[in-house]
C-alpha cells in the first residue's frame, strides 16, 4: 500500500515536470505535502474513501483558505472562508486539495485559452487547446498530474475538455450536486461534475458527492450490454462530423453492436433541435449578469460586479457580461416557460418511443484545434464558428437538465483524442455510469499521453 505522503510526492513531480501545460493558477507544494503527512499521522478506524487522495478543483469552486480567481483578473487575490458543497462532501471523505486549476474565463468559454492566467495545453498536443471551460482539470487528470477532479458545466464545460484530452466526465442531472460555494453564470444551467481517468473513479465520487443508500462510497458495476438500448439520432448529432471523429465514433458502435447492445437509428425533429443554441444562450447570458453579482455579494472582500467586468481580459467574455447585449427579460422567460419545456417534451418522448436507456453521439464534431482559434476553427474545409461547433452536441442536455457522460473513444488518424457521449433521462446518472464502465471493457481507451 502506498502512503498518502508517498502519492503526493509522485504527483507533485509529475506536475512540475509538466507545468507547461499551465493546469493549475493556484498550487501549494508544501502545504500540500503537510497534509499529506497529517493523513498518514491520524490514519486509524475507518478513513472515508478518499482518505489522503490529493484532488484538482476548478479555480471556479470554493475552497475556504484558498484564492477563487474565476480565472479573471478582478479576483486575482480574492480568498474565501467557505467551502463549496461539492468539495465539503470530498473532504469529509478524506480528499485532500492538490491545487486550483486554470480555466476559461468566468466559466464563459469553450478552448481553456485564458487571456489573463495563460492557456492550458493539451497534454496530447501542446499547440492544440485542452477545450474549456474546465481546462485544467482535464488536462491535470489526463497528464496524470491528478487522479480526478472537479469542473462546472454550462453547455458541455465538462464534457468538452474531457474530450479532448481523452478522459471521462460527468455532467450529472440537474440538482444533484449543490451548487453553494460556486461562481455560477447560471442557476438554471450550471452543475459541478466530475473528471478522471475512468468511470469507475467518477462513479466512486459522484456517491460521495451525491451519496443514496447503498451507494455510498462505491464505484458502479457494469452494465451488461444485451437488451441496453441505445438511440443513435443521426440528426443532429451525428451530421457534419470531421472525418477523422466520424471514423471513430463509427466503430464504437460497431463495438457496442458486437456485444449485444441495441442501437436505434431515430432521428430528432430538426424544427426542435434548431432552437436549443438560441433559448439556451439566452438563459446563461440573462443569468449570468444576476449571478455573478451574487456571488460576490457573499464572497467579501470583494469587487463589484462593474469593477469584475471592467477587467476581463477576454473580449468575447466582456461582450456577453458587460456589453451592450443583453438579454431582454421577455426573451428568458420564452426560453425558460416555452422553448426548455418543449425539449425536454421531445427527448422524453423519444426515449419513450424507442425504449432507450441513453442516446449515443460524439461529444464534439471535432477534435481539438490548435491554440488562438477563438473565434472559428476549420470543419470539413470551411470556418466554423468555435463556440457554436464544440457546444454543438452538448448542448442540449445542459438545457434541459438531463446526465450526460463523457467517455474518451479512442484517437484520430491525427493522433488527437476524439470522445463520445452518453446522454440519459433525468436522475439516471448511475445507471450512465454503470453503462460507461462497461464501455471501459468493451475498447481500448488511450493511455497517458506522455
Amino acid at each position: 500500500m502506498i502512503s498518502s505522503s508517498e502519492y503526493t510526492q509522485e504527483l507533485l513531480r509529475r506536475c512540475r515536470r509538466r507545468e507547461a501545460l499551465n493546469a493549475f493558477i493556484t498550487l501549494d507544494p508544501d502545504a500540500l505535502l503537510a497534509r499529506a503527512r497529517e493523513a498518514d499521522r491520524r490514519r486509524d478506524g475507518e478513513p472515508g474513501p478518499l482518505y489522503g487522495v490529493p484532488l484538482a478543483v476548478k479555480d471556479n469552486i470554493d475552497v475556504a483558505g484558498q484564492v477563487t480567481t474565476g480565472g479573471t483578473p478582478a479576483l486575482r487575490d480574492h480568498v474565501v472562508n467557505r467551502d463549496a458543497e461539492t468539495w465539503r462532501r470530498l473532504r469529509v471523505a478524506g480528499a485532500l486539495l492538490l491545487g486550483k486549476t486554470n480555466m476559461h474565463e468566468l466559466a464563459f468559454g469553450v478552448t481553456g485559452n485564458n487571456r489573463a492566467f495563460g492557456p492550458t495545453l493539451n497534454p496530447w498536443a501542446a499547440d492544440r487547446t485542452a477545450g474549456g471551460s474546465s481546462s485544467g482539470t482535464a488536462a491535470a487528470v489526463a497528464a496524470r498530474l491528478a487522479p480526478a477532479g472537479l469542473g462546472t458545466d454550462t453547455g458541455g464545460s465538462v464534457r468538452i475538455p474531457a474530450a479532448h484530452c481523452a478522459t471521462a466526465g460527468l455532467r450529472p442531472s440537474r440538482g444533484r450536486y449543490g451548487q453553494h460555494g460556486v461562481l455560477l453564470l447560471s442557476r438554471t444551467r450550471d452543475t459541478v461534475g466530475v473528471i478522471a481517468r475512468s468511470v469507475v473513479d467518477i462513479a466512486l465520487l459522484d456517491s460521495v458527492i451525491a451519496p443514496s443508500p447503498g451507494h455510498a462510497g462505491r464505484t458502479a458495476p457494469a452494465l451488461p450490454w444485451p437488451g441496453v438500448r441505445l438511440g443513435v439520432p443521426r440528426r443532429p448529432f451525428w451530421r457534419d462530423l470531421d472525418p477523422a471523429t466520424a471514423a471513430v465514433a463509427e466503430r464504437r458502435l460497431d463495438d457496442l453492436s458486437r456485444a449485444g447492445a441495441v442501437l436505434v437509428e431515430a432521428d430528432l425533429p430538426d424544427q426542435v433541435m434548431e432552437q436549443v443554441p438560441e433559448a439556451g444562450m439566452a438563459i446563461a447570458e440573462y443569468e449570468a449578469r444576476r449571478e455573478l453579482p451574487y456571488y460576490l455579494a457573499q464572497t467579501p472582500p470583494s469587487p463589484t460586479y462593474d469593477e469584475l467586468v471592467d477587467q476581463i481580459a477576454d473580449p468575447d467574455v466582456h461582450a456577453p457580461l458587460g456589453g451592450a447585449a443583453n438579454t431582454p427579460p421577455s426573451a428568458y422567460q420564452t426560453a425558460c416557460r416555452s422553448a426548455v419545456p418543449l425539449f425536454e417534451a421531445t427527448l422524453t418522448d423519444y426515449v419513450r418511443a424507442h425504449r432507450l436507456d441513453a442516446l449515443v453521439y460524439p461529444t464534439c464534431p471535432v477534435a481539438a484545434q490548435p491554440v488562438g482559434h477563438d473565434e472559428t476553427v476549420r470543419l470539413n474545409g470551411r470556418d466554423a464558428p468555435t463556440f457554436a461547433t464544440y457546444i454543438r452536441n452538448t448542448d442540449l442536455a445542459s438545457v434541459i437538465g438531463w446526465p450526460a457522460l463523457a467517455l474518451p473513444a479512442g484517437l484520430g488518424d491525427d493522433g488527437l483524442p476524439v470522445g463520445l457521449e452518453l446522454c440519459g433521462p433525468p436522475h439516471s446518472d448511475r445507471r450512465l455510469l454503470r453503462l460507461g464502465t462497461a464501455c471501459e471493457g468493451l475498447w481500448e481507451w488511450p493511455s497517458a499521453p506522455d
